[in-house]
């Protein structure tokens, strides 16, 4: 609500600013005046909600915040925000369990926008294990499981090479959504006790050609390997599928790989944990 206090124009200008954009740089991009678009930004003019909607794309504002300024114009917001078990977002919800049942036996997991775990296919429990049961309790934050010392951080041989990592993913993430919870969550994860300088901890990116940060750690069933990649879904029109990213763990090293392969042989059994709005990982070390 205290968004929605301020004026349309601020909203434009602060986005603007963001995106290190003058106000000429903007106007030819979405191909009005620069007469119009100070107009806009000071409240002599009050835009329709169809430019809006064009400034905002060219500005690549979150539908979240485009919801935003059309509240702070007066007007409905446009994207729906439902929650993932509205049946509206069954087929949704379907093609998220398909993604990460079908990679097994490789972990995968999806979050939401802060970073919270949504679900998790079984090959995850590798991934968790010995982490804090606090930090086990549902919500889960991912990147403070990752991060935090009673966490996973000390069985991640690379340890200051991935935290630099989540760091840069972290801070591209506030630059792109202006979002206050990424920004407290940048602040507890610095606060965090550093990788002590008198240890080394392995660079392994070097391994892999210098084209991937891969994740290195130590489990009960030797050292595995992964490199990840992100996947979110193509021209979504609801706040909670935008903010979904389903990220998808591959080996980096043939070792991994017949670790996991062995793994699933002993457990063949897949499929997902969690649905809706969050998920506990308590019962992924239980088989």
């Amino acid at each position: 609500m205290a968004k929605t206090l301020r004026s349309i124009g601020d909203f434009l200008r602060e986005w603007r600013q963001r995106r290190h954009l003058s106000q000429l740089a903007l106007a030819c991009d979405a191909e009005i005046s620069t007469r119009h678009l100070s107009f806009l930004e000071t409240g002599r003019s009050l835009p329709s909600r169809e430019m809006i909607l064009h400034l905002a794309e060219r500005l690549n504002i979150p539908l979240r915040e485009q919801n935003v300024l059309m509240l702070a114009a007066g007007y409905a917001p446009t994207f729906s925000e439902r929650p993932l078990e509205d049946p509206a977002l069954r087929p949704m919800r379907k093609a998220i369990d398909l993604v990460l049942t079908g990679h097994e036996p490789f972990p995968a997991i999806a979050v939401d926008r802060h970073w919270t775990l949504i679900a998790a296919n079984k090959t995850i429990a590798p991934l968790i294990e010995g982490a804090s049961p606090e930090l086990l309790r549902s919500p889960i934050n991912v990147i403070r499981l990752g991060l935090h010392p009673e966490g996973i951080a000390r069985r991640i041989i690379n340890f200051s090479e991935w935290r630099s990592h989540l760091l840069a993913r972290l801070r591209h993430q506030i630059d792109v959504t202006a979002d206050l919870d990424l920004k407290d969550l940048m602040s507890e994860i610095l606060s965090y006790p550093r990788p002590d300088s008198s240890t080394k901890t392995m660079t392994t990116s070097e391994n892999y050609g210098g084209v991937v940060v891969p994740v290195q750690m130590t489990t009960g069933d030797g050292i595995l390997s992964f490199f990840s990649t992100t996947t979110v879904f193509g021209t979504p029109v609801d706040v909670t599928l935008a903010e979904l990213a389903l990220e998808s763990f591959f080996p980096a090293d043939e070792a991994t790989a017949e670790t996991l392969l062995r793994l699933a042989a002993r457990h063949p059994k897949g499929g997902v944990y969690g649905t809706a709005c969050s998920v506990s990982l308590d019962k992924l070390g239980q088989g």
